[in-house]
């Protein structure tokens, strides 16, 4: 982490200078914010109007005003009638409120409701909501000029709107941004990002920072569709419901077609149609009324597009999902996968496979008072505007000058890494003024955050999503590199390179109901022929299976090497579950394999796994789920593959390519295998 001395006043000394009159000191929002409830974009649009300055007396004196401001103009919940009571004693009041508007039909008039005055009913100009259509979905902040008209038998209320004015920009330049954007290293110009949106970036690591920036990809791709789950109080809604006006957050909960996409009765668009961006908090309460909510929410998410009666209705709104992960990442990696917290009538793979994006939410820390800049940064509602600009441009094709995609990536996939290449592009590259590097970094993050998606898909739908192993190559030097995610462990599970005597990897189900991933570590010392195990706990069937494999390799390790003395050893079989699937019973075969590696004082061939069961009197059991045992072996980093005969007629349900990435052997009877496996024969 950078000290934040280093950039502190560099930093806003570049901000003031290059985005003169577009910036706001961050603790000014945060101590006028303590006694208002009215979103930053709203603070800082009264701040940028009083208090755009690096000059401390201009700030104090406009910090005044817009106390002022909010003093006599915001409108507190709880002296609400005290307004009210101000409006209809003056006849016109400006005040500051939130306003949502409804089509009454049969007055044939529109109607305005104050969310803190909790006036409604109130008339409004057809005109202002044409303008602001917003108003017809949700309600936007805005300076409002009230008038108060009483009429002896009037229908409607007697408060009536006479002005509006949306609390945001009038107007942007957006060659300003691209001009000034030209002063800022790409580091300077992330973290000068981070403090627009609130955040002090001394305070996080490098990754930590893209996280954050990926966040901000909805408000600049159009149809960009990304989930982030992760633990309590990680500001996962913050930039959805605080930094801009374009965005909506819908908390967890029921919510209809109607509302979201399209109302039949009154012909027109929900919230995907009028907002930049609709963010669902708290996934695991969200439900349709509607039977097909999911089925449309799957149509809209993959084309952009859904169809309600006769008609297919074309949007441009993304889609964030934010919950929370309530039992630990490892256990969820290893058990069951990383989109749990979504209810059952979500748990679909063609339903995730429409999601660009995967945040690791568990990645970023909680936040702090520390987290939280008094440094500059853009005014909020300068930086949404700026934003939604960007959404007019399109910077996917930015990956083709240097690099292509790996193999395993379909077309779905390639989509989604050049959605978010193109989203962060646009946030650090907006004047289009970018290198192969940078181009890099983006394509190394996109991968990883669509294979996060993949990997799940894989838990979730089975073979059909096998092929998870992203990659890019670099077209001027043909190199291929394979991206990782974090999560998964990688490769490192089975280690490059021999391993010790008596050490075997194999894949079996657990006693969880899983395949996973085992290790068999094999000790021989001097004896007469005892077997200790460990790492079974109290698994009566698991220890059963290892002693079938042990009194086996008694009766028949001779047959191996005439030079094993069984009874001139001790054994101890010790057992690492690396996926955390429990103890298992099918290790027969495994562990008379392990045995013989140890008592030669042979190792097994770099990165084996060996496949297959045994019955007491050596009889071939074949494996079950043969494909998926292959992709956990591959997942794992095996290259080679022992196999029993008796599966060879289950290889046509692996798919070619995966079957294809492994260097594969059989084995017809068990002294068969350990002479394979050793390399002996």
């Amino acid at each position: 982490m950078t000290s934040e001395s280093t950039i502190g006043t560099g930093l806003d000394d570049l901000l003031n200078r290059h985005f003169a009159g577009r910036v706001v000191r961050k603790d000014l929002t945060k101590l006028v914010k303590e006694g208002a409830n009215v979103p930053v974009y709203v603070l800082e649009y009264l701040l940028g109007l009083h208090c755009a300055s690096n000059d401390e007396a201009i700030i104090q004196d406009g910090l005044k005003t817009v106390k002022a401001i909010l003093a006599n103009n915001y409108v507190r919940p709880d002296e609400a009638e005290k307004v009210k009571s101000t409006i209809r004693e003056r006849g016109s009041y400006k005040i500051i409120d939130k306003v949502a508007v409804t089509l009454n039909e049969k007055r044939d008039v529109y109607e305005a409701q104050l969310l803190n005055l909790g006036v409604k009913g109130a008339e409004i100009p057809a005109g202002t909501v044409k303008k602001y259509e917003k108003l017809l979905a949700g309600g936007i902040w805005t300076i409002i000029t009230m008038q108060y008209f009483f009429e002896e038998g009037q229908k409607g209320s007697p408060f009536v709107v006479q002005e509006l004015k949306p609390i945001q920009m009038p107007n942007l330049d957006i060659e300003e941004v691209f001009e000034g954007r030209k002063g800022f290293t790409e580091e300077q110009w992330i973290d000068a990002l981070l403090r627009s949106c609130g955040y002090e970036p001394t305070q996080f690591e490098e990754r930590v920072k893209w996280h954050l920036l990926c966040r901000l990809i909805p408000l600049v791709e159009n149809n960009f569709n990304v989930c982030e789950l992760g633990p309590r109080n990680t500001g996962k809604s913050h930039i959805y419901k605080e930094i801009s006006p374009n965005s909506i957050l819908v908390s967890g909960g029921q919510t209809t077609v109607a509302n979201l996409f399209y109302n039949l009765a009154r012909r027109t668009v929900g919230l995907v149609g009028i907002w930049d961006v609709v963010a669902f908090d708290e996934v695991a309460g969200i439900s349709f009324k509607d039977n097909d909510g999911v089925q449309i929410m799957k149509d809209y998410m993959a084309s952009g597009s859904f169809a309600r009666g006769r008609d297919s209705i074309a949007a441009s709104a993304s889609m964030v999902f934010v919950g929370n992960i309530n039992q630990s990442v490892d256990s969820l990696v290893k058990t069951s996968h990383l989109l749990s917290p979504f209810p059952e009538a979500m748990i679909d793979s063609a339903f995730f496979d429409r999601f660009h994006a995967y945040i690791p939410g568990w990645e970023i820390p909680k936040m702090r008072p520390e987290f939280f800049t008094n440094q500059y940064g853009l005014i909020v509602d300068y930086l949404a505007e700026w934003l939604r600009e960007m959404r007019k441009r399109n910077f996917g094709d930015a990956i083709n000058k240097y690099f292509k995609l790996g193999r395993d990536l379909n077309q779905r996939d390639s989509i989604a890494v050049r959605h978010t290449v193109s989203g962060l592009l646009k946030l650090l590259y907006p004047h289009e003024d970018f290198d192969k590097d940078a181009v890099r970094r983006c394509l190394e993050y996109a991968l990883e955050t669509r294979r996060r998606v993949k990997e799940q898909l894989k838990k979730i739908g089975g073979m059909e999503f096998f092929d998870v192993h992203f990659s890019y190559i670099d077209v001027e030097n043909s190199e291929e590199k394979f991206i990782g995610v974090p999560e998964q462990g990688g490769s490192s599970l089975i280690p490059d390179g021999p391993l010790n005597p008596g050490v075997l990897h194999t894949v079996a189900t657990g006693s969880a109901g899983h395949l996973g991933l085992y290790r068999l570590e094999t000790q021989v010392t001097p004896g007469n022929g005892s077997l200790k195990m460990s790492g079974l706990g109290s698994n009566t069937a698991a220890r059963e299976s290892f002693k079938v494999g042990f009194d086996y390799f008694k009766a028949n390790a001779a047959g191996v090497s005439a030079s094993i003395k069984t009874g001139d050893h001790d054994y101890h079989l010790h057992t690492v579950e690396l996926h955390n699937t429990g103890p298992t019973t099918a290790m027969t075969l495994a562990a008379f394999v392990a045995l013989c590696s140890a008592v030669m004082g042979r190792s097994l061939q770099p990165q084996l796994l060996v496949l297959g069961s045994m019955s007491l009197g050596g009889n071939i059991i074949p494996v079950a789920n043969l494909a998926e045992s292959l992709q956990v072996a591959h997942d794992a980093g095996a290259k080679r593959l022992l196999l029993p005969m008796s599966s060879v007629t289950d290889i046509p349900t692996i798919p070619g390519e995966l079957f294809a990435k492994f260097q594969t052997g059989f084995y017809s009877d068990p002294r068969d295998a350990a002479f394979k496996a050793l390399g002996v024969a």
